[in-house]
């Protein structure tokens, strides 16, 4: 336990050592671009959290374009700074293009936090809804059989033998389609739906 807590306070130590260095050096390069006040230290607050937002979304699994995007754009804004103040750049004599970039990135910071936000992903995937709605839809328990949604009738009692609580998850998703289309279900949609062979889908359907 000592040894872990020793390994995540290096980790720790060493992120905020970072950290503190890459803020520094966002500050310069803002306020030598005529970025002064506050301005200059508001800079580097704007490019972290754009890196920590694009990151999130990257964890998330959803929108990776997007967000690998957004990250490489902050990471490239962080990068720059590092480099400009390590002697390559002399920051008593600005150049103009890097003034433009540092007024230009408040407005590219907005357009990246926004899109990144309002790109969260849905509540529920295609599947999750179906398996939502079967089970807003089941029926409970009684006594009397419950009336069934009629199919298209098949000319005689097929011989496949159906495993009964395959018929019953059909019901379900015959009761779902009606529910949701207002008409029965066919043959080829329960075979679809159930994933079964078209014979198994033609006793299934005689059973309904």
């Amino acid at each position: 336990m000592r040894a872990q807590l020793a390994r995540i306070d290096a980790v720790l130590v060493q992120a905020l050592i970072a950290a503190a260095l890459s803020f520094a050096h966002l500050h310069d390069v803002a306020s030598a671009a005529g970025q002064d006040g506050w301005k200059a230290w508001a800079y580097p607050v704007s490019v972290d959290l754009l890196l920590v937002v694009a990151w999130r979304r990257l964890r998330s699994g959803h929108t990776k374009a997007s967000a690998w995007c957004w990250f490489v754009i902050a990471l490239a804004a962080s990068l720059g700074a590092n480099v400009a103040t390590a002697g390559l750049l002399d920051l008593d004599q600005v150049p103009a293009w890097l003034r433009i970039l540092v007024a230009g990135w408040p407005a590219v910071a907005f357009l990246g936090g926004t899109l990144l936000a309002h790109s969260a992903p849905a509540a529920t995937s295609e599947n999750d809804a179906e398996a939502i709605v079967d089970q807003e839809h089941t029926p409970e328990p009684s006594s009397e059989p419950l009336a069934q949604p009629a199919l298209n009738p098949a000319p005689e009692q097929p011989a496949v033998p159906v495993p009964a609580a395959l018929v019953q998850h059909a019901r379900k998703v015959a009761a779902e389609h009606h529910t949701r289309t207002g008409a029965p279900i066919d043959t080829p949609t329960l075979r679809a739906r159930l994933g079964v062979p078209a014979h198994m889908a033609d006793a299934i359907a005689a059973q309904l």
